[in-house]
């Protein structure tokens, strides 16, 4: 049966290197798997899913306006798909979430949605919202904190290394704009 599933976590968690693994384990088996990342981040390019640690994959990229049913749609009808991944989830409209929920109950095929589930202020992201409510599962990407503990929230910094309280939601940025850390450092960090 196919599932939606949410795959949350904090910057630099490891969320792409999963998914890239779970796609080459799919692919390992002689199953195709369909890709789509948000056009926003084109940090390696556009219309790349990118790890950190140096893998990477063309993928279908999404913007605010696109039908991603009708992508998935037309992926499948180019061939059979066993899973389609979604990279920069949080990117994503609370209208496009809906068509990923109906991808999977009218065309069958399972959809992993993985993204960030706070934004530095520690506010959902919309796409996030709308998956928190409407996925069939949700997995969080663990990573921690510079304490140890698991981190939750995340910071923005300017090229200082100040941490940074007000701006744009969205900002594409990678390890030197972003820290991760847990609710109580995170707190220390925005002076709250």
């Amino acid at each position: 049966m196919a599932k939606l599933y949410f795959n949350y976590s904090t910057m630099n968690a490891g969320k792409s290197t999963v998914l890239l693994q779970a796609s080459h384990n799919y692919r390992e088996r002689g199953m195709d798997t369909y890709l789509m990342t948000a056009a926003i981040d084109g940090r390696a390019g556009q219309g790349r899913i990118a790890s950190r640690i140096g893998i990477s994959e063309q993928a279908d990229t999404f913007n605010p306006r696109d039908d991603v049913f009708a992508m998935i749609q037309d992926r499948l009808d180019q061939g059979k798909v066993a899973c389609v991944f979604v990279d920069e989830a949080q990117f994503l409209t609370e209208e496009q979430v809906w068509q990923l929920a109906r991808a999977v109950d009218d065309l069958k095929v399972p959809v992993l949605a993985y993204g960030l589930r706070v934004d530095f202020q520690g506010k959902l992201f919309p796409g996030s919202a709308a998956l928190l409510a409407l996925a069939d599962e949700m997995r969080e990407v663990r990573t921690i904190c510079r304490c140890g503990r698991k981190a939750t929230m995340v910071i923005r910094q300017d090229e200082n290394g100040k941490t940074i309280t007000q701006g744009a939601q969205v900002q594409i940025g990678g390890n030197e704009t972003y820290v991760s850390l847990c609710r109580r450092h995170w707190r220390e960090a925005v002076g709250s």
